[in-house]
C-alpha cells in the first residue's frame, strides 16, 4: 500500500510546490516509463557537491584525499539506504510487479537511488539551498561523528570509540548461526549494547567479516 506523500513531506520538513517532482522522484523504473533515473542521475551530483562543500567548510586543515575518502563513506549506497528507511521511503514508492514480488520496497540500491532523486526533485522545485537544507538536515548527525583522523577504521573499531566516548559500555559479539560446510561456511553474528538496548546483525563469510557488519548496522542505528 502507498501511503499518502504528505506524510513523507513532513518527515522531510518540506512541502513541493509542484508534486509532480516528487512523484517522479517516487517512481521506479519497473513502474512506468517516465521515472527517476534522470533525477538520480541530477541528485547524486547534488548531494555530493553538497556534501564536499560541507566537508571542506566543517575541517578546513583535512587532505584531499582525508575528505574524499569522508565523502565516500557518507554518500555510500548502504548510508542512503540507511536514512532512506529512517524515512520510511520505500513505503512511498511506486514499483512494478516484479519488484514488488521481491521486495524491492528494501533493497537498497533501489531506496538509495530514490533518495538521490527526491533530492534532485526539492533543487528542481525550488532550488539549491532548499535541498542543501535538507540534505544537511537529514546528514549532519553522522558528518558530525566524522573525523578525518578516524577515517580507515573499522566499523568495530568505530563502534568502541564511539561507546567510550560517551562513557557507555563495550559491545558484546555473539555467533547466532553457521551455515555451510567448513571450507564454505557463512557467519550470523549479533551486536548487542546491553545499556543502551541496542542490537544488529551481521552476515559474513567468516566470523571477523559478520561481526565488522553487525558493528556498522548498529552504528546506523546510533547516527539516526
Amino acid at each position: 500500500m502507498i501511503e499518502p506523500l504528505h506524510q513523507l513531506c513532513r518527515e522531510l520538513g518540506y512541502q513541493f510546490g509542484d508534486e509532480s517532482f516528487l512523484k517522479r522522484a517516487l517512481t521506479h523504473r519497473s513502474a512506468a516509463n517516465l521515472n527517476n533515473e534522470r533525477l538520480e542521475f541530477l541528485g547524486d551530483a547534488i548531494l555530493g557537491f553538497i556534501v564536499a562543500d560541507e566537508l571542506y567548510r566543517a575541517f578546513p586543515d583535512a587532505k584531499e584525499g582525508q575528505l574524499s575518502r569522508l565523502r565516500a563513506r557518507l554518500v555510500k549506497k548502504e548510508t542512503l539506504a540507511a536514512i532512506a528507511r529512517r524515512l520510511d521511503l520505500g513505503m512511498y514508492l511506486q514499483l512494478g510487479a516484479g519488484e514488488l514480488r521481491t521486495g524491492g520496497h528494501s533493497r537498497d540500491s533501489i531506496l538509495a537511488d530514490s533518495l538521490e532523486a527526491l533530492f534532485a526533485a526539492i533543487y528542481l522545485d525550488s532550488g539549491y539551498q532548499s535541498a542543501r537544507k535538507i540534505v544537511l538536515n537529514l546528514f549532519r548527525k553522522r558528518i558530525e561523528e566524522l573525523s578525518p583522523e578516524t577515517q580507515g577504521k573499522d566499523p568495530k573499531t568505530r563502534l568502541q570509540e564511539y561507546l567510550q566516548a560517551r562513557k557507555k559500555s563495550l559491545p558484546s559479539y555473539n555467533i547466532i548461526e553457521v551455515i555451510g560446510e567448513q571450507h564454505d561456511q557463512s557467519f550470523s553474528v549479533e551486536c548487542r549494547v546491553d545499556e543502551m538496548n541496542l542490537q544488529s546483525r551481521g552476515s559474513g563469510s567468516s566470523r571477523r567479516k559478520a561481526e565488522q557488519i553487525a558493528a556498522s548496522n548498529l552504528l546506523e542505528q546510533l547516527l539516526e
